[in-house]
């Protein structure tokens, strides 16, 4: 079972990720993570990748590629996991199926939590993290009991930069140009799953949920 999560930023896929691979078992992969740890532990494919990140350019395909194979080739990956932040774009997605062929291995499906981009300004721009301990709210959803302060430590909650609207819509625009073309190329795979990411959490989840338990 092998699931690749799609969606704007945003949108919830990686609380949503965390959470199918809990129910499920199965890694939760992010790409991010998988850099981290390789640069930490000092691999080879992790002193390649740093060399890019210190110049502050973007890891090349191929050998991103290789370091996400490199991660699921190891046992616990062996029942499937969960893709979150890869691919981003369709050369991405093509070196990621060309690599899995080699394997004679395939992404299973792709789901997609769809949300309208006028809610996703809305919920990021109404979150407010806490300047000391990194606590979260949201001022509609999960306010905090007085108004700029942190209910965890008294700290400071501030609206933190990647989340003012005029950044939520810039990585938008960068999503709809790059990442979204993705949607039209896994549904001419028939691997394709929308959600309706503008419900509750909990029930984006039970959607999710039934729709692997159908592909299992």
């Amino acid at each position: 079972m092998k699931i690749i999560m799609l969606g704007a930023p945003g949108a919830g896929k990686g609380t949503q990720a965390k959470m199918i691979a809990e129910k499920f078992g199965i890694p939760h992969i992010s790409t991010g993570d998988i850099f981290r740890s390789n640069i930490k532990e000092g691999t080879q494919l992790g002193t390649e990748a740093k060399k890019y990140m210190d110049q502050g350019l973007l890891v090349p395909d191929e050998l991103t590629v290789k370091i996400l194979l490199d991660r699921v080739a190891k046992e616990d990956c062996a029942g499937g996991y969960v893709l979150d932040g890869f691919p981003r774009t369709i050369p991405q997605a093509e070196v990621l199926d060309e690599a899995l062929e080699k394997l004679n291995e395939k992404i299973d499906y792709a789901v997609n939590v769809d949300v309208p981009d006028d809610n996703i300004v809305k919920r990021m721009s109404g979150r407010r993290a806490c300047l000391k301990c990194g606590a979260t709210f949201h001022m509609e959803h999960i306010p905090p009991k007085q108004e700029g302060i942190c209910d965890s430590c008294g700290g400071e909650l501030v609206l933190r930069d990647d989340d003012k609207q005029e950044t939520v819509q810039n990585r938008l625009k960068v999503y709809h140009d790059q990442t979204q073309p993705l949607i039209d190329y896994y549904t001419k795979k028939g691997v394709l799953k929308s959600v309706d990411g503008t419900m509750e959490m909990k029930a984006v989840f039970q959607l999710i949920s039934e729709i692997i338990k159908e592909e299992k």
